[in-house]
């Protein structure tokens, strides 16, 4: 799973588009942007990536990756999750 990819996955399992913002903040989604290299000064190798819900301007629930395909899952598993536990989605008979 990718930014590519991730966004066929979540309609699989019934999450709206409009909660989600790949590439860009937007208020009141789930947002997944390539990072910022150098904003703490650590040495660190490649791009990273942030996970975070944004509302009013403000970022929560924020989380950084070294890897793609991780944050990813990470998104994927905790909108996947909202799901379950709102009825959307369970175990099939």
């Amino acid at each position: 799973m990718n930014t590519e990819s991730i966004m066929r996955w979540l309609e699989a399992v019934g999450v709206p588009h409009e909660v989600v913002s790949i590439g860009a903040e937007a208020d009141n989604t789930w947002c997944l942007l390539r990072g910022d290299d150098d904003g703490d000064g650590a040495a660190e190798e490649g791009p990273t990536w942030e996970v975070f819900w944004r509302e009013q301007g403000n970022r929560y629930d924020w989380a950084r990756f070294t890897s793609e395909q991780v944050a990813c899952h990470y998104l994927f598993g905790r909108l996947a999750w909202a799901q379950v536990a709102r009825g959307a989605v369970g175990v099939l008979p």
